[in-house]
């Protein structure tokens, strides 16, 4: 039966989940060999959102039912769950001129009148009565994403765009299901947003020492984009 949606009174919903997506493995197009989760469907049940521990030796993603194989680039407790807007998928398909259907960037989440990229790191997202998810960065195109997409110069294409969809931690464990309000609960004064976070990471490393100061940046990835700004120096 479907369970009761109760919204809180003094926090107005900001947007909705359109879809919940889970993988449906398939060989890897990129490599040839081994499997890939980006391709993920829109389930009809509720699902299980937890957090699934560290990157190499969790559960590997957020949802219970999904699946992650690029265990070194996927998942963990920093990237638990992807959300993508339904807004940037109709921005895509008016610029490739073809349907892309919910999940087909492999997110977990399609959202509605949410600002996926405009969210701030460390934010609070509430979806439903009970998940609590926390944004942490953009997702960063590779090549399995590009062999899907079957559009050349993908990686490039989509880092310009400055779309990514946003990684999220899970703060309060729950249920989720197409249709959940979501609403943000609180957000930081720092400022720094996905997009501008995936800017410096891929476009722009001058904006690399705010970035590298950002509070609720994942830990690993700030080690990374010092070492790089030192090597820049």
């Amino acid at each position: 039966m479907r369970r009761a949606v109760v919204r809180t009174a003094t926090v107005p919903a900001v947007g909705r989940i359109v879809s919940v997506n889970v993988a449906v493995p398939r060989r890897n197009p990129a490599t040839g060999m081994g499997f890939t989760g980006i391709d993920k469907r829109p389930v009809d049940h509720l699902v299980t959102v937890r957090a699934p521990g560290p990157r190499t030796a969790g559960r590997h993603t957020g949802l219970v039912g999904d699946q992650i194989f690029d265990i070194e680039h996927h998942g963990g407790d920093d990237r638990a769950v992807y959300a993508y807007a339904r807004e940037d998928y109709d921005w895509w398909q008016a610029r490739l001129t073809r349907r892309l259907a919910n999940g087909l960037f492999g997110e977990n989440l399609t959202t509605e009148d949410v600002d996926v990229n405009g969210a701030i790191i460390g934010e609070r997202w509430r979806v439903g009565p009970s998940v609590v998810l926390q944004p942490t960065f953009g997702r960063i195109p590779r090549m399995t994403f590009q062999r899907t997409m079957g559009e050349p110069r993908w990686v490039k294409t989509f880092a310009r765009a400055v779309r990514p969809g946003a990684y999220l931690r899970v703060l309060e464990p729950g249920e989720v299901w197409a249709g959940d309000p979501v609403t943000v609960e609180d957000r930081p004064a720092h400022g720094v947003t996905i997009a501008q976070a995936f800017r410096a990471y891929m476009t722009e490393p001058a904006l690399l020492p705010e970035l590298i100061e950002t509070h609720g940046l994942p830990d690993g990835l700030r080690e990374i984009l010092t070492n790089r700004l030192a090597r820049r120096r």
